[in-house]
């Protein structure tokens, strides 16, 4: 029995320790997009390490709309990584890469760190929420770095609730406008409008001026 006690007592101290570890690095950028959760996918492949990989359902499980893969990459390296693809293997999903600026490549720096998903950050969003799979379910996850080439390893496939809600698709605008047609013919319409009502005022002028005259 002690000797049961004593090997809970070494699990739980290095539980406090990697907890502890985990808070102070995370604690100089939005500390909630780096919480290292239990359940969440992780690995490291020569200089990169994937931490924190989850794809993220709508909300409510027979919403139609797009998912996203969140994760944070970090970069050991001494040459900046680009993210060249992120894909599903074995469906047919699109996933969309996007930088936090918007534009330009997706880099991992040199000594430093991209988080995906979440508000500011890059993203990456399959377009058909549903080809990623089912909530509960474990999803390969394929990444193609410009250095490292491809890393693969699975995701949990979670809903945009809880601890989740701010990383999921919820939170994204909607990717297609909605098209107003109708505004074409009202602005032209007023346009007419406006003259119609400009050219008795402009006729009546003529005829006010002839009866001063008589």
């Amino acid at each position: 029995m002690s000797r049961s006690l004593r090997h809970g007592a070494f699990a739980a101290t290095a539980l406090v320790f990697s907890i502890a570890a985990l808070s102070a690095c995370s604690a100089g950028n939005d500390a909630q997009t780096l919480q290292v959760r239990p359940d969440n996918a992780a690995t490291a492949v020569d200089n990169i390490k994937i931490q924190n990989l989850n794809i993220i359902t709508q909300p409510e499980a027979d919403a139609e709309g797009p998912a996203v893969i969140a994760a944070t990459l970090f970069n050991d390296g001494t040459k900046q990584e680009v993210v060249e693809r992120i894909a599903l293997p074995g469906t047919g999903a699109t996933v969309k890469l996007q930088p936090a600026g918007g534009k330009g490549k997706l880099v991992v720096p040199v000594g430093g760190r991209v988080v995906i998903g979440g508000k500011d950050n890059a993203s990456a969003v399959i377009e058909n929420g549903r080809e990623a799979g089912a909530n509960g379910n474990v999803q390969p996850v394929a990444f193609t770095f410009s250095e490292t080439g491809d890393i693969e390893l699975g995701a949990a496939i979670v809903p945009a609730t809880s601890f989740f809600e701010g990383f999921g698709p919820s939170a994204l605008p909607s990717t297609k406008p909605t098209a107003t047609p109708s505004a074409s013919p009202s602005g032209s319409a007023s346009p007419a409008a406006g003259e119609g009502s400009e050219s008795p005022s402009d006729t009546a002028t003529p005829t006010d001026e002839a009866t001063a005259g008589n």
